[in-house]
């Protein structure tokens, strides 16, 4: 019903820059809350990156703030993650997600597919 694709990973030096795109599309009728989720190497638990909600409200893991931002294009159903001064402990597979409202008035939370993030030393 509804898919949602990542884009902008790849690999990067330290202290580099990097940003990631998540599209989603299908039977939407309106988006709420979205966000970016990553996974580190070794099977740890998804952890929380950033979300923003459809009011624009943002909140960050504490190791992000002030170098990432969390941003959405509402017309585009898009939401983005813009990376600064990244490190080789960001290293992951970078998830998104958002909370769809479909047309037929369901919400869910849909996921991506992953894109890999990868900070060398």
């Amino acid at each position: 019903q509804v898919q949602l694709v990542e884009s902008g990973g790849g690999l990067v030096q330290a202290g580099g820059s990097l940003r990631l795109s998540c599209a989603a599309s299908g039977r939407i009728f309106s988006i709420n809350a979205m966000g970016w989720y990553r996974q580190a190497p070794g099977g740890k638990q998804r952890e929380l990156v950033a979300v923003i909600t459809s009011g624009d409200s943002t909140n960050y893991a504490d190791s992000v703030k002030g170098r990432f931002t969390i941003s959405r294009d509402n017309a585009k159903n898009t939401v983005y993650l813009q990376m600064n001064s990244l490190k080789p402990e960001d290293t992951a597979a970078y998830y998104c997600n958002a909370d769809v409202k479909t047309t037929g008035r369901d919400i869910w939370r849909y996921w991506g597919q992953g894109t890999q993030v990868t900070v060398s030393s």
